[in-house]
C-alpha cells in the first residue's frame, strides 16, 4: 500500500519489547538488530514515550547510525497518562523528539483512545496541536492507536477526519473475541478508508506457543514455519493493512520474522483455510462463554468487574499463562475503575440477567482463586 513516499515492507519493528540485560535494554543488540532489519529492506519502526528507554535506545542504533530519510518512524502522546493541563501533554511530544533525536516524526498517534482515555485528546486540544506540528513539518501522518469497540471507533472517525490511519489489535485469535473484536475494528477502518496499522499479531507473544489443538493445525500444515509468522502473516494478508508490529526482544525473533516476511506477498487459499482450522480449534477449547455485554455489571452491587474477569480466565485456559491472566485482569478490572471477584458478596442478581446463564458467582470463586485473591 502507498501511504508515505515509497512502498515499504509489511514488517514493523515494535519497540515496546527490546531486549534487556537486568533492567537495562541491550543497546548492541538492538543495534545488530536494526541493522539485520534495515538490510532485508524493512524501515518501520514504532516506539511510544511510555515506552521506557525506548525512545533514546532508537536514538543510539537507529537515528545516529543512518540518514533520516532511510526509515519511517512513529511514536505516540499518552496524555491520558499523568498530564493534568494541556502544556504537560505537549511536553510529551517534545520529549519525544528530544529523546529520538529524530527531528519529525513520519507517523505521530494519540496513544490509546477508547473508553475514558479519549475525552482527555480532547480536552487539551491535541488534535489540532498534532496538526499544528504537521504543518510545520514536524509531523508526517497523524493517526491513533485504539483498544475499544467498533461503535467507539466509528465516533472518533467521525469526530475526526483529520487521523490518516489507525493502529489496531488484530490477530486470528481476537478476530471473533468479545472483548477485542478484531474483526469489527478492522472493518470500521475499511469502511472509513483508512489506512490499518496491525499491534499485537501474536498476541503479547502468546501465539508464539497456541494451545496444542491450534500448534497442531499449524505444524501439519507447514512443519518448517513458526507458530508466530502464522499471526503475523494474518495480519498482513489483510486488505488494507500498512504495516504489521512485531515487539521483537532478540536476534532469533528478528531473523524468524525476516524469513517469512522478507518476500510476503499474501497468503494462498491453502494458508488461509489452516488460519481457519486453527480459528476452529481455538473456538472448541471450553471457555467461560461470556460476550461481555456487561449487563451483570449493571446490576451488582459490589460494582465488580465480571466480563473483565472471564477473559482474564479465558486468557489463562487458552495459554497457560498465569502472569499474561494476571497482567490481563488487572487492565481490565482494575484499570477499569472495576472490584475484583474476590468482593463478590454471592446475591446472584448478575446471573438473573445473565443471557448466557452463566453460573457467576462460582465463576468469580474460581477466579478469586486463581488470581491469589482468596479472602483472609
Amino acid at each position: 500500500m502507498k501511504f508515505f513516499e515509497q512502498e515499504i515492507k509489511k514488517l514493523g519493528f515494535g519497540l515496546m519489547r527490546l531486549p534487556k540485560k537486568g533492567d537495562v535494554i541491550d543497546l548492541e543488540q538492538v543495534k545488530e538488530m536494526v541493522d539485520r532489519f534495515l538490510a532485508a529492506g524493512f524501515t518501520y519502526f514504532d516506539t511510544a514515550w511510555a515506552y521506557q528507554g525506548s525512545e533514546d535506545a532508537i536514538r543510539q542504533a537507529l537515528v545516529e547510525r543512518y540518514p533520516r530519510e532511510s526509515f519511517q518512524l512513529a511514536t505516540k502522546n499518552a496524555a491520558w497518562i499523568g498530564c493534568k493541563t494541556k502544556e504537560e501533554a505537549i511536553q510529551q511530544f517534545e520529549d519525544s523528539l528530544e529523546r529520538t533525536g529524530a527531528g519529525y516524526f513520519d507517523n505521530y498517534l494519540l496513544h490509546n483512545l477508547g473508553e475514558g482515555r479519549t475525552h482527555v485528546f480532547d480536552d487539551f486540544d491535541m488534535w489540532e496541536f498534532v496538526k499544528e506540528k504537521k504543518a510545520e513539518g514536524k509531523i508526517k501522518h497523524i493517526g491513533f492507536s485504539f483498544h475499544s469497540t467498533p461503535e467507539e471507533l466509528e465516533e472518533i472517525l467521525i469526530a475526526h477526519p483529520e487521523a490518516e490511519f489507525v493502529q489496531l489489535q488484530i490477530n486470528y485469535a481476537d478476530w471473533e473475541e468479545p472483548s477485542i473484536q478484531s474483526r469489527g475494528v478492522y472493518e470500521m477502518a475499511r469502511k472509513y478508508g483508512k489506512p490499518v496499522i496491525v499491534m499485537e499479531p501474536v498476541k503479547g507473544g502468546l501465539l508464539a506457543n497456541p494451545p496444542e489443538s491450534v500448534a497442531s493445525v499449524l505444524k501439519d500444515a507447514e512443519p518448517e514455519s513458526s507458530c508466530a509468522s502464522w499471526g503475523i502473516r494474518f495480519a498482513a494478508d489483510l486488505p488494507g493493512v500498512l504495516v504489521v508490529l512485531s515487539g521483537m526482544s532478540s536476534v532469533e525473533q528478528m531473523e524468524d520474522n525476516i524469513s517469512y516476511m522478507e518476500h510476503f506477498v499474501g497468503l494462498t487459499d491453502g494458508q488461509r483455510e489452516t488460519v481457519k482450522k486453527a480459528q476452529e480449534a481455538l473456538a472448541r477449547i471450553p471457555l467461560i462463554p461470556c460476550t461481555s455485554c456487561n449487563y451483570c455489571a449493571k446490576v451488582c452491587p459490589k460494582e465488580i468487574g465480571i466480563s473483565g474477569t472471564f477473559t482474564a480466565r479465558n486468557v489463562y485456559t487458552l495459554y497457560d499463562n498465569l502472569e499474561t491472566a494476571k497482567g490481563r485482569e488487572r487492565w481490565l478490572v482494575g484499570g477499569h475503575g472495576r472490584q475484583q471477584a474476590v468482593n463478590c458478596i454471592r446475591c446472584g442478581a448478575c446471573e438473573q440477567v445473565c443471557p448466557q446463564h452463566i453460573q457467576i458467582r462460582d465463576e468469580l470463586a474460581k477466579a478469586a482463586a486463581l488470581f491469589e485473591q482468596v479472602k483472609e
